[in-house]
């Protein structure tokens, strides 16, 4: 537990009230107790802080007149309750050496701090620094370097030669340096091109669950530092992922495409090979990306759903735009005409 002074110093908030009151976690703000911290960053939860029982709540200037308790005042509130969020719930202290029903190749380095979990896999020519954590179950690949304080949660797969740096974590399921979708016509038959490029992961980068990032072609695949990856995520062969850009789940990035620092890319959004897309641009959801983006900003496509009956009927009409828009053109120069013969 931690008293609301102490609280405040280490996120960075302003604290009204009793410095001494002593938390234990953060809730939401309907199921916020006596010992509990609220949080209010979206104004939808408005509603909730007039009637809230937590002992104090991390809100913005412009939401202390509604709050009846204790306020924590925060420039960025969401920001502020994750650092909350993160002090509160301390991670318990991780095992080192390695697990009895690990299988760990004679030629593998792995720090006296790190932790190889129960039936994990760890090949010959691995690099494993201090602090590392590979769950159960995980396979490590020949010639493998995980940095300093990588986390594998369970079930991950590396496959040989990736190149992970610090910090970073890597969710359930995930597989890093599986084969690119490489493939050269011969004839009615597919010849699969070998793939010898590697992964290269930076440092402070999250990876969710069941995402996959594939080894490059001929070069690597490279994520840059901070980068985060949701659930279900398809990074194909020589990928380019600039630092600080965040990915959300289902999204589908094709082979060769660089994507620039700073950006967002919504839920299954696709993006098309090849394309080089800025910095600081942002996709939203659903949509689909087949030209570059040279220029930051917010870019959608797709169309929202919509009731079945007028959906039919816009999908109707689609199918007659060609011709509608023909016989616009046609209208139009037959006006200037007209409007050129009166003039």
């Amino acid at each position: 537990m931690l008293t609301l002074g102490e609280l405040a110093s280490h996120i960075g908030a302003v604290l009204s009230g009793d410095a001494t009151i002593l938390v234990r976690r953060v809730m939401t703000l309907s199921k916020a107790g006596p010992e509990d911290v609220g949080f209010l960053s979206n104004p939808h939860y408005r509603r909730h802080l007039v009637h809230t029982r937590a002992a104090a709540v991390i809100l913005g200037t412009a939401d202390v007149a509604y709050c009846p308790v204790p306020t924590l005042v925060s420039e960025n509130p969401y920001l502020a309750f994750a650092k909350a969020t993160a002090l509160l719930n301390p991670m318990e202290p991780a095992p080192r050496g390695i697990h009895a029903t690990a299988v760990v190749a004679s030629g593998a380095e792995i720090d006296a701090s790190a932790w190889i979990g129960p039936l994990s896999v760890v090949e010959s020519g691995v690099r494993i620094h201090a602090g590392v954590i590979v769950g159960p179950g995980c396979v490590v690949g020949a010639g493998t370097s995980i940095g300093t304080g990588t986390q594998l949660i369970a079930n991950v797969t590396l496959c040989h030669g990736v190149q992970v740096g610090d910090r970073v974590v890597i969710h359930p399921g995930a597989v890093i340096g599986s084969d690119g979708f490489g493939l050269a016509k011969d004839g009615e038959r597919w010849f699969k091109i070998p793939q010898v490029g590697g992964v290269i992961i930076g440092n402070d980068v999250e990876i969710g669950a069941n995402s996959t990032v594939d080894r490059g072609t001929l070069e690597d695949t490279v994520i840059e530092e901070d980068v985060r990856i949701d659930n279900q995520v398809q990074i194909a062969h020589n990928c380019h992922i600039g630092a600080h850009t965040a990915i959300a789940g289902c999204v589908g990035i094709a082979g060769s495409a660089r994507i620039g620092r700073r950006c967002t890319i919504a839920g299954a959004a696709g993006i098309a090979g090849h394309l080089d897309i800025c910095d600081d641009v942002h996709i939203t959801a659903m949509s689909m990306v087949v030209q570059p983006i040279t220029e930051p900003g917010v870019y959608s496509s797709n169309l929202p759903a919509k009731p079945n009956r007028q959906w039919r009927r816009n999908v109707a009409r689609f199918h007659h735009l060609d011709a509608m828009a023909r016989r616009l053109q046609v209208v139009e120069q037959q006006l200037a005409t007209l409007l050129k013969g009166n003039s």
